[in-house]
């Protein structure tokens, strides 16, 4: 029940709940439970960022790659890589592979 969610995790959001910030980002995303809405997905995907969530920084990562701002996504993906997630690693790494991460960022990112 996505409305229910949406309410717990806005109250623990309220309380400084990096996940719930993550979570509440990822229903915006996909208009589960609330209408999509992309300033508020940005919103809390930032707040989990922020709080050191891996899983939401690769999010702003994508979030920055689909519109092409391929170089701040860039330093999503390395933050995330070295917070210890794997898709972020990969994103840094196909990125390496068609040459938009340099062979010094793609290293950043294995060294995490």
């Amino acid at each position: 029940d996505f409305k229910s969610a949406f309410e717990y995790w806005t109250k623990a959001a309220a309380l400084g709940d990096m996940q719930a910030h993550r979570q509440l980002s990822v229903l915006y995303h996909n208009g589960q439970g609330v209408e999509k809405d992309e300033k508020k997905e940005l919103h809390h995907a930032e707040q989990a960022a922020i709080g050191g969530s891996p899983m939401a920084r690769n999010n702003l990562g994508c979030m920055e790659w689909q519109n092409g701002r391929v170089d701040k996504a860039v330093q999503h993906f390395i933050i995330a890589a070295k917070l210890g997630d794997d898709r972020s690693l990969e994103n840094v790494r196909d990125l390496y592979k068609v040459g938009q991460v340099s062979k010094k960022d793609f290293a950043a990112a294995l060294r995490g």
